[in-house]
């Protein structure tokens, strides 16, 4: 069913504000995907804040144009969607999360590349960030590392003491 010029005003503004008011979006080439696949990929994208549209690379093209993405886009074949952060400060976060389903459905779920803080990123920069750990995940390694001198220290004094006593 074509779509109709009016429609496409609307997908083309929809999708000109979603890339504006994100800092991170994923562009994902899809294929054969199961209705029930596409509603578990929402449904677990948007726990995480994520959005998932489907646009024609026409207009998403025009869009990105319109937002003045700056480096080379990267190639978009086949059908197109894009998945962006609609809210939260985590930007890797649409990377991350469909990359998670481009491993669970193989075959039918690729990503494309992706646009980063204004500028486009190639496939294997988009690869490289989805598999950053999340936030808290970073957090979480960043006080072990900081906190294992401290409790290997901890672990010698106890050990000199144990000696000292025997």
């Amino acid at each position: 069913m074509a779509i109709t010029k009016a429609q496409k005003v609307v997908i083309l503004k929809g999708t000109t504000d979603a890339i504006k008011s994100t800092a991170s979006a994923v562009f994902v080439g899809f294929k054969g995907l199961t209705v029930a696949e596409v509603n578990e990929l929402r449904s677990a994208l948007k726990k995480e804040g994520v959005k998932y549209a489907v646009a024609k690379k026409t207009l998403l093209k025009k869009a990105l144009e319109a937002n003045n993405v700056s480096g080379d886009m990267p190639e978009l074949p086949g059908e197109v969607a894009y998945a962006y952060l609609k809210e939260g400060d985590d930007i890797t976060s649409p990377a991350r999360n469909v990359h998670t389903f481009v491993k669970k459905f193989a075959g039918k779920l690729a990503l494309l590349g992706g646009v980063l803080n204004g500028a486009f990123l190639s496939l294997q920069e988009t690869a490289n960030i989805a598999t950053i750990p999340a936030t808290p995940v970073l957090r979480g390694m960043f006080v072990n590392v900081i906190n294992s001198p401290i409790q290997r220290f901890a672990i010698a004094i106890s050990e000199v003491a144990k000696k000292q006593s025997a």
